[in-house]
């Protein structure tokens, strides 16, 4: 923890930051403030002001710290985590917390806002930069295909994540481009598959013995 305290303390400020934002903007926002929508981007759900500004940051930030506690002395295999994997790791919520801090105040301001554009093309993304990282990924139980045979097999889970990590890559664009051309059913499709084709591969390997 001592290595990656920096770190941790920079990526936890990042994720506090929407709260900063929303002092500032505290007179402007309306008491009522948009937190939830749907998979066509129409708000499905309302939040009192402080709950926007205060309780979805913290929830946020108490999934970051879990998650940093999860990687780095829960995980049996962290002595195998590299410090890119983790920064990548750590880095994912504060980037969510602004994404989300962002759209949830431009709403209430009466900002026009495209989330069902900006939501699957940030996805896409996500999923791009992760991909290109995968086959990097050593064995272990904080992210990547965590399955009993690519956790018992350290070539299937080599092979599954050089696999996955083109997979990943590919669809991870195709995700961005459907996010601007707003077809959902292709994001839907493209999620699905980049989580059960890596799974399917996997178990493919371990059949044969891998």
């Amino acid at each position: 923890m001592k290595k990656y305290r920096s770190l941790l303390i920079a990526t936890s400020a990042v994720i506090l930051l929407p709260v900063l934002v929303g002092l500032l903007l505290w007179n402007q926002l309306p008491e009522q403030m948009p937190t939830h929508w749907n998979m066509v981007g129409e708000i499905d759900g309302w939040s009192s002001k402080p709950f926007a500004i205060f309780g979805l940051t913290g929830i946020l930030l108490a999934a970051h710290l879990i998650c940093a506690f999860c990687s780095l002395y829960a995980d049996p295999k962290g002595a195998s985590h590299t410090q890119k994997m983790l920064s990548l790791v750590l880095w994912i919520v504060p980037v969510i917390s602004v994404l989300v801090g962002f759209i949830t105040y431009a709403t209430a301001l009466g900002v026009d806002i495209s989330v069902e554009r900006i939501m699957p093309i940030a996805i896409g993304l996500m999923f791009v930069i992760i991909g290109n990282y995968m086959p990097k990924f050593k064995q272990n139980y904080t992210i990547g295909v965590k399955l009993p045979w690519t956790l018992n097999s350290e070539e299937n889970w080599n092979r599954t994540h050089r696999f996955s990590g083109k997979l990943w890559v590919v669809g991870g664009l195709l995700m961005m481009v459907a996010g601007f051309l707003n077809w959902f059913i292709v994001f839907l499709a493209a999620i699905i598959a980049l989580t059960v084709i890596p799974m399917g591969y996997s178990y493919w390997l371990f059949r044969k013995g891998i």
